[in-house]
């Protein structure tokens, strides 16, 4: 049984220049294998509650990093859950050198995801649904095949099912694993270091087209470095390649049950968008959209990009009153409405069949 404790508003970061949103609750509870893992969630800012939905990070972030996110989901009318995955934020690490990224096994990772869906059933309003990001994106998938994703719907962006950030991801999957077993696991990467990826500069960066979103997230990263970390450790590149291999099994994605949009970035090159495609078309309950200009952090995008997203979002993620639904024109015209709202309800003559894949103009 999770044990859960509360704490003041004040706990999450306040930072002058990228203010978390106020009146949220934040608290920690305990893993069925007692790590202490930090949550926030906050109201809807208006009054139809559409559901909740449960913010999922990806490596290396933490809760005030999706203050933005957080923001529009209120005022969309949803609740909001998040958390922070153990080993990184305000949860619990488990090396001496507290900037490594680090994780020792795939179920620890899945225990912090059950703790989450357990704390969102007993606090927070039905229906339930998931938007979740990269290495949380691909542990939602995981746990929506192994029927432990009890939501209604799932947005993933840009899921880790593969690697692009490595010329030779094979050698490196062989490498990590004979230092993990070797005992190199709590070691950093060769060549990692505590320096935080959102730190590093603007120019040539993997994340984001979005100079002034990058200078936020950078200069929070650096302000709260109690939150942020740095490259990843043996073992949690061990556990990563462990979870994709899994993930990338041919009758994997057939047993996601859980409708779910999955949404890659054309300019990624952080994952594999290809890799990204072919879980997709397995898909018997959801299909991929292509952003083409996006980077791998399409939640902290260029306005145009982030526009793409949101009206995705708001056509497959329907709450209990579709007049909070922004206008979807926004996104490229009359024509543009016509053709996302086709594609992801399945139907007209230009939609593709469940399982396949579309790209935005």
């Amino acid at each position: 049984m999770a044990s859960t404790s509360a704490l003041p508003d004040a706990d999450l970061f306040a930072h002058p220049d990228y203010p978390v949103p106020g009146h949220g609750k934040v608290w920690f509870a305990t893993t069925r294998d007692r790590a202490r893992i930090r949550f926030a969630s906050w109201r809807p800012t208006v009054k139809t509650v559409r559901g909740t939905v449960a913010l999922v990070q990806g490596r290396a972030e933490f809760i005030e990093r999706y203050s933005e996110t957080v923001a529009e989901l209120r005022r969309r009318g949803f609740h909001v859950l998040t958390f922070d995955w153990r080993g990184q934020g305000g949860s619990q690490r488990f090396v001496s050198r507290e900037r490594k990224g680090h994780v020792g096994w795939l179920r620890h990772y899945e225990n912090d995801l059950a703790l989450a869906m357990a704390q969102m059933h007993e606090k927070l309003p039905r229906p339930y649904f998931v938007l979740a990001h990269s290495m949380g994106a691909a542990i939602c998938l995981d746990a929506a095949r192994q029927n432990a994703l009890p939501v209604s719907r799932m947005v993933a962006l840009a899921p880790m099912l593969g690697l692009t950030i490595t010329e030779n991801p094979k050698a490196a999957s062989r490498l990590a694993s004979l230092l993990f077993w070797l005992g190199f696991g709590r070691a950093f990467v060769p060549g990692g270091g505590d320096t935080a990826i959102a730190t590093k500069p603007f120019d040539g960066n993997r994340l984001t087209g979005d100079p002034d979103r990058y200078a936020r997230n950078s200069a929070l990263s650096a302000a709260a470095r109690h939150l942020s970390i740095g490259d990843p450790t043996i073992a949690w590149v061990h556990t990563a390649f462990a979870l994709m291999a899994r993930l990338n099994a041919p009758s994997a994605a057939r047993d996601v049950r859980v409708p779910t949009l999955v949404i890659a970035s054309g300019q990624d090159r952080v994952v594999s968008t290809p890799a990204i495609e072919r879980f997709a078309a397995r898909l018997k309950t959801g299909q991929a959209l292509i952003l083409p200009t996006a980077r791998h952090e399409i939640l902290m995008e260029t306005d145009a990009i982030r526009d793409q997203f949101w009206a995705a979002f708001d056509a497959f993620i329907p709450g209990e009153d579709a007049g909070l639904v922004p206008d979807p024109s926004t996104l490229a015209g009359e024509q543009g409405e016509r053709s996302l709202m086709q594609r992801l309800a399945g139907g007209g003559d230009d939609a593709p069949a469940p399982g396949g894949t579309a790209a935005l103009p």
